[in-house]
């Protein structure tokens, strides 16, 4: 008891601290209660709340659910728009389920990947883009309005603020759009442009707006993402096409080629044959200045052998090397193994360079 009177001001203290922790959480966790991307309960920039105040202030009902028991629950008919966010927690199942329970209601997906548009029935692949500006829009839908964001997906085909890529608002079928620029539903860049403007028109018009957030939970054990499914659908029909036709051009240079010939197998020439019928081609040729470097390059691998010095040795470092070790003068181990020393003028010269080779190599080896 002593103790909490000596201490009571740090007690106290500590107390208000966790008491201030605790309310802190608990006033900020609705804000933080959905803290997905496109979320419209998510104050942070990546989230999409204002844009559905603004939406619920424009006198549209709007109606989140994050579960597949809650869009059941939700009546979706011609007056209702269906917008799907969170795309990436859609699986088969529930994507089936979305489109049956679908009816008469207009489907706005935002950035479907490849296999979510294989199970809309898409005949198109997004392409990433990033604009360097705003995009008009191009089309009657949205005229006079543009939109400008950092990153997005286009799509092939007719639609609405075309790239070089496609269109970023693209209407593939009846009942069905798709929307690759989705960052002009974020807190961040609702305002940039013409996003807000595009987005309310997009949203509202049919007097109910269903926001979809999918959630993981809804996913059964086979809407399991595998490699294959990754991959567009032509792929496969392609890898066939490219196998038949290294098929093909295999059998058309086969017939081009002719049957294979049988040929004996080389006769092995002994070392001392090659030696001597090089010499007699190095003759008949008259190339002295190969000759003479062939031999000098051979005593130079010799010499550095015996004088146990590296076989990539500098010349200059042989040189003195060998001087040093046959007592001859520098200047003549130079004429004879150097790289500048000069060829033979004639026969008789180059069997004296050769035998001069000889002496040097013996006399570097008795030492």
């Amino acid at each position: 008891m002593s103790w909490l009177v000596r201490h009571r001001v740090s007690v106290l203290l500590v107390i208000a601290a966790v008491v201030a922790i605790a309310g802190s959480a608990w006033l900020g966790r609705g804000s933080r209660a959905y803290a997905a991307d496109l979320d419209p309960g998510n104050p942070d920039g990546s989230g999409a709340q204002a844009l559905a105040r603004v939406l619920d202030d424009q006198g549209l009902e709007v109606d989140v659910v994050r579960s597949q028991d809650a869009l059941d629950a939700a009546t979706l008919d011609a007056s209702t728009t269906v917008v799907v966010t969170s795309t990436g927690n859609l699986g088969r199942s529930t994507t089936r389920h979305l489109l049956r329970h679908q009816g008469d209601a207009h489907l706005v997906v935002v950035a479907p990947g490849p296999q979510l548009l294989r199970q809309l029935g898409v005949g198109t692949f997004s392409i990433s883009t990033a604009p360097d500006a705003s995009v008009p829009a191009g089309c009657l839908a949205y005229a006079d309005l543009a939109v400008k964001v950092e990153t997005a997906q286009a799509y092939g085909g007719g639609g609405c603020f075309h790239v070089p890529d496609g269109a970023m608002i693209a209407d593939p079928q009846p009942g069905l759009t798709l929307l690759g620029a989705s960052d002009i539903l974020t807190n961040d860049q609702v305002l940039e442009a013409d996003n807000a403007a595009v987005a309310l028109r997009l949203l509202g018009q049919r007097p109910r707006l269903v926001w979809y957030v999918p959630s993981l939970t809804d996913l059964r054990g086979a809407d399991s993402v595998s490699a294959r499914s990754l991959l567009p659908g032509w792929l496969t029909p392609a890898l066939w096409v490219v196998a038949l036709a290294a098929v093909g051009l295999v059998v058309w240079r086969s017939r081009r080629l002719g049957p294979l010939a049988h040929e004996p197998l080389p006769v092995s020439v002994k070392a001392v044959e090659t030696t001597r019928n090089l010499g007699r081609l190095y003759r008949r040729s008259g190339d002295r200045t190969h000759a003479a470097e062939t031999l000098r390059a051979a005593a130079r691998a010799r010499l550095a052998q015996r004088l146990h010095l590296p076989r990539r040795v500098q010349p200059d470092l042989l040189v003195a090397d060998v001087a040093a070790s046959s007592g001859r003068p520098v200047e003549e181990i130079d004429l004879l193994i150097g790289l500048q020393a000069l060829p033979p003028h004639d026969d008789r010269a180059l069997a004296d360079l050769a035998r001069q080779l000889d002496e040097l190599d013996r006399e570097v080896s008795h030492r």
